[in-house]
């Protein structure tokens, strides 16, 4: 199968290319595009230095936008597996593999990168783990399965799943919305292990008083998609 990995960087000069060094030592399988969500600092430079394959968007356009540009880009290009995979170094490629084989064994769809299954690394701040479990348990009341790290970027999908994703991708904070999505349209998901590194160069596009808003606008969400089905 052709497998690529989709790494959606917004000013991410100091993290880029650590992040592909990794990839090509550790998943050297995987072929990779950076979605540069309109950088305002020298990533868009760094990735031309040094010759990585990239995607120039012209403006800034989001999570959402920027992923679901890396599935469009999956698609067109004949890929059958796609990873999310953050540019700020937070991931790990030596679990891309873990990843595949969990997908190939279960038949899964989507196969997510969990922090929370045995709790090592990096767990995130308190109140964003607060966050976590409040939209876990939600998901899991409106759809009978749980997913201990529902806001995890680390995400494999398959090609039936990378189509929808080109169809249809949420816009703010997508990570539950499209979990509780593929849960709506029978999509297999499942979780493995990982450990996480703290985010060592620039900063978090939420903070607490962001993190607030996003529980209470995914929580909604994840509601009104529930009801699709009806």
């Amino acid at each position: 199968m052709k497998k690529i990995v989709i790494i959606p960087a917004y000013n991410e000069q100091n993290n880029i290319i650590n992040v592909i060094n990794d990839l090509k030592t550790n998943a050297s399988g995987f072929d990779y595009v950076i979605i540069n969500d309109g950088s305002t600092d020298d990533t868009i430079s760094l990735c031309a230095e040094n010759r990585l394959n990239v995607v120039n968007l012209p403006v800034n356009l989001g999570i959402g936008a920027c992923v679901q540009t890396g599935y469009i880009y999956a698609l067109e290009n004949g890929y059958t597996v796609a990873v999310q995979f953050d540019g700020d170094g937070q991931h790990e490629a030596k679990y891309l593999e873990k990843m595949y084989d969990e997908m190939i064994k279960t038949g899964s769809d989507m196969v997510i990168g969990s922090r929370y299954l045995v709790k090592n690394g990096f767990q995130s701040t308190a109140l964003r783990r607060i966050g976590i479990r409040i939209l876990s348990k939600l998901i899991k009341l409106l759809h009978k399965q749980e997913i201990k790290d529902v806001t995890s970027g680390l995400r494999m999908v398959n090609k039936e799943l990378m189509t929808a994703f080109g169809e249809y991708y949420p816009y703010d904070y997508p990570e539950p919305e499209t979990i509780a999505f593929c849960m709506r349209k029978n999509f297999k998901i499942t979780e493995v292990p990982v450990t996480m590194r703290p985010r060592v160069e620039g900063n978090s596009s939420i903070d607490r008083i962001q993190s607030i808003y996003y529980m209470l606008k995914v929580g909604f969400s994840i509601i009104i998609d529930y009801f699709k089905r009806l």
